[in-house]
């Protein structure tokens, strides 16, 4: 997990992470030779680490290139932020650790983000399992 990440508006917050995720970012920690301080940080076409921190807009360039890549033109950062909503959100994941994972203060935004709507005819107490007997 990445613990005491500050996020937008200043937000802290420990995010989860599956473990390949941190395999990878230990093997690039290595590699950097990274001790302390950011762990993302500026590189030069050399793949030199060149800056102790890696800018937004680098980050919006890399998400772009990679999107050209696979066949998805035009996508952005918080592209993905809304894909893993969804993705958690269809394996079931509660509406409330995607709400914490994604830094959401209401859950009301997280509903937005995944287009919740109330199922009136497939709704949660149909899915209790208890029944009750009624006196006739």
């Amino acid at each position: 997990m990445i613990v005491n990440l500050i996020g937008k508006g200043g937000r802290v917050r420990t995010v989860p992470m599956p473990n390949w995720t941190k395999s990878a970012i230990d093997s690039w920690i290595a590699a950097a030779d990274i001790k302390d301080g950011l762990v993302f940080r500026a590189m030069n076409r050399a793949g030199r680490v060149i800056a102790t921190s890696i800018m937004p807009r680098a980050i919006f360039q890399l998400v772009r290139r990679f999107g050209d890549m696979i066949g998805a033109p035009n996508l952005g950062p918080h592209d993905l932020r809304r894909t893993f909503a969804k993705l958690a959100h269809k394996g079931r994941s509660g509406l409330e650790q995607i709400q914490l994972s994604l830094g959401h203060a209401s859950i009301t935004t997280t509903e937005r983000y995944l287009g919740v709507r109330q199922d009136l005819i497939d709704a949660p107490c149909d899915h209790l399992g208890l029944t009750i007997e009624v006196p006739r």
